[in-house]
């Protein structure tokens, strides 16, 4: 088994694939940032970035130092893991990290792969589906940095990337291994680099890992990471030690699935609107009282959710008065302060939604390293940090993942 080593363009994108990895067997170990030593055991190491939003530029340096970083800890393999949902904009970032990492390790072509088919993502014809819908007519379209408007990857990534682009269709993939990798072959040979696949279900991701197996770099989602070889069971792989106390629930996602999770908790957890006005008004005020009024909770032994928007209303409202990239930075902000205090205070147990909130958050607590825990939904695992000396359980995740009552069962798995 070669080991991985894996670039993560957000935190809970690190944790989804890692979570995936560890239900394969394998010894996983997230870090944040690039590691300076990989513990000697782990089988595969995720390295967590928030590369997804900047410039294309700082993306492409920030993943190149995280797979030299990979690459002299011994990691042969390398996976550039970015959402489910495609998420970037007509200039990346997923285009020209691909781009540098196919110089870095030499690799004659790659994969895009996306799909996810146990968390609703797959792609058929080269267009990604969120369920039934198509990713342009889903909740992505409404997103406030990344709006996804083009279902069709292959169209995406060829306004991205400067390699031409081909389609591994899903007829092909159901022909089998053979007619796949001799699709492969006669599109390399054509000139291609980037090959899209299609995928609806586990059996196709099946034929996808066999056929990239051998390559040094595949990027995508991660649900190919359920179709790796499992590993002999490893009893510890799960296992992670448990912070005491209730669950501070930090919700700065405005996707479609986490404004239908705040609904849901709203209905029996103490919740307290971090509105994006007060924010850009009185920021330590607004803060400073939310903490305030979460300590109240949290010390009486009550989960809390803080939360930036209800409704898409509220979301549309703020974006038009401060601008959706504005706007989601002062919601980013304020949710790092709110975690930082709320430790300082005693929490240790959090579950963060959104990924540019979850990193946000990881790093205003100043955890380096994430051990994987038990999952929580498909793509979201509990994880175990160290602050101060003592452990902090923390849940990332991606906006877009996790049923309904998420908020509120989460707990159940610690």
């Amino acid at each position: 088994m070669r080991p991985l080593g894996c670039v993560a363009d957000d935190f809970t994108g690190a944790t989804d694939l890692a979570g995936n990895l560890v239900a394969t067997g394998r010894r996983v170990v997230v870090t944040i940032g690039p590691p300076k030593s990989a513990p000697a055991d782990a089988d595969a190491v995720v390295v967590a970035l928030k590369s997804r939003t900047v410039p294309p530029e700082e993306a492409v340096a920030a993943s190149l130092d995280a797979h030299r970083s990979l690459v002299d800890a011994g990691f042969a393999r390398t996976w550039f893991k970015y959402c489910s949902t495609f998420d970037s904009t007509p200039s990346g970032n997923i285009g020209p990290v691909t781009d540098a990492l196919l110089d870095a390790t030499g690799a004659a072509w790659t994969v895009v792969c996306p799909a996810f088919p146990a968390n609703d993502r797959t792609v058929y014809q080269g267009h990604l589906f969120v369920g039934d819908r198509l990713l342009s007519e889903s909740g992505m379209r409404h997103h406030p940095l990344t709006p996804m408007n083009d279902p069709d990857l292959v169209r995406v990534m060829g306004a991205q990337t400067r390699h031409r682009v081909g389609l591994l269709p899903h007829a092909v993939l159901r022909a089998g291994e053979r007619a796949a990798r001799a699709h492969v072959a006669a599109l390399v040979t054509g000139g291609v680099r980037i090959v899209v696949t299609d995928a609806v279900d586990d059996g196709d991701l099946a034929v996808v890992e066999r056929v990239t197996r051998d390559l040094p770099l595949i990027t995508g989602g991660s649900g190919l990471a359920l179709a790796l070889p499992p590993v002999s069971p490893v009893p510890d792989a799960a296992r992670i030690r448990t912070a005491p106390g209730p669950m501070a629930v930090l919700a700065g996602s405005v996707s479609d699935a986490t404004l239908g999770q705040i609904a849901h908790a709203r209905q029996s957890v103490p919740h307290r609107l971090l509105a994006v006005d007060d924010l850009a008004e009185a920021p330590r005020r607004a803060v400073a009282d939310a903490v305030d009024w979460a300590t109240t909770h949290l010390e009486a032994g009550r989960d809390v959710l803080i939360h930036s928007a209800e409704d898409r209303g509220q979301v549309r409202a703020a974006q038009r008065r401060f601008g959706a990239g504005h706007s989601a930075r002062l919601v980013e902000r304020a949710l790092a302060h709110c975690a930082r205090a709320l430790a300082d205070r005693g929490t240790r147990r959090f579950l963060v939604a959104g990924g540019e909130s979850s990193g946000a958050v990881v790093e205003a607590l100043g955890i380096t390293l994430l051990r994987i825990g038990p999952a929580i939904a498909p793509g979201v695992s509990w994880t175990e940090g160290v602050r101060a000396g003592r452990p902090v359980n923390l849940a990332l995740k991606s906006g877009n993942f996790g049923a309904r009552d998420l908020f509120t069962t989460a707990q159940d798995r610690l």
